[in-house]
């Protein structure tokens, strides 16, 4: 190695883990597939076992109800995760709004991502969805600690219809940069006009998805989070993948 190259072994052995929130609503029967956790177990996970309750029902009359099912379900996950040598750290929650506990659960911890759970078997084949918004080192940082090594396939795909995209270049870059091999990584590119739509349509063809997190805007408040309705819409897990904040929460890019 020329003194001008980079170090990107030395690079790889100083960086952190990234780390996962794992939100279960477990009281809903809501599990985590074995596969998944196989997968999962190679980043730092929060296991978030949470309740949604009704807006007129006292969040302390709730934990006293439900809290000893609610930690015994959550300790019954963790197990599975720790069968996979993952070392989790567990939470309860009740809550009227969901999406605020996750949010502020997920900036207490200064999750990488938190994951929206689907149904899937083996994982063998990922999908990283690419839009004009993405953090590309925490995405790739992610995507390499749950891959780099194993013989497993990730398709960037570029939604902006353009093949030499520098956001598409930058991220099969850096994933190369990250470990994974040429034969690990496929690009490709669509001129896609409704983003979401695309991505739940192809979600069968895929075990994870992995994405950034959007920008919250007037659209995205009334209908509801793009990741939020790709997780719901499609037949794979979703890993979302956050930008990284600053001191005082805010993003660092706004």
């Amino acid at each position: 190695m020329t003194d001008d190259q980079p170090d990107t072994a030395g690079d790889l052995a100083i960086r952190e883990p990234p780390r996962v929130l794992v939100p279960i609503e477990v009281l809903e029967g809501q599990t985590i597939p074995q596969s998944l956790v196989a997968f999962l177990a190679p980043a730092e996970l929060i296991l978030l076992g949470y309740h949604v309750i009704p807006e007129q029902t006292p969040t302390e009359q709730a934990s006293m109800q439900f809290e000893d099912r609610v930690r015994a379900a959550v300790d019954d996950i963790a197990a599975s995760f720790a069968e996979a040598h993952s070392d989790v750290e567990e939470r309860v929650a009740f809550t009227h709004d969901r999406e605020q506990t996750l949010d502020r659960v997920a900036d207490e911890i200064d999750a990488t991502a938190v994951l929206l759970p689907n149904p899937t078997g083996e994982i063998d084949d990922i999908l990283v969805p690419l839009r004009d918004v993405v953090d590309v080192d925490r995405l790739a940082d992610l995507v390499s600690t749950l891959v780099d090594g194993e013989d497993k396939r990730v398709t960037l795909w570029d939604l902006t219809g353009d093949e030499n995209t520098a956001l598409l270049d930058q991220s099969e870059q850096t994933l190369r940069d990250r470990g994974l091999a040429d034969e690990q990584i496929r690009t490709e590119s669509d001129d896609v006009e409704f983003p979401t739509r695309a991505i739940v349509d192809r979600s069968d063809d895929f075990d994870v998805i992995v994405m950034g997190e959007g920008e919250q805007t007037l659209l995205t408040t009334v209908l509801g989070d793009t990741s939020e309705r790709i997780a719901d819409g499609a037949v794979a897990p979703v890993l979302v993948v956050r930008r990284e904040r600053s001191e005082d929460g805010d993003d660092e890019d706004s």
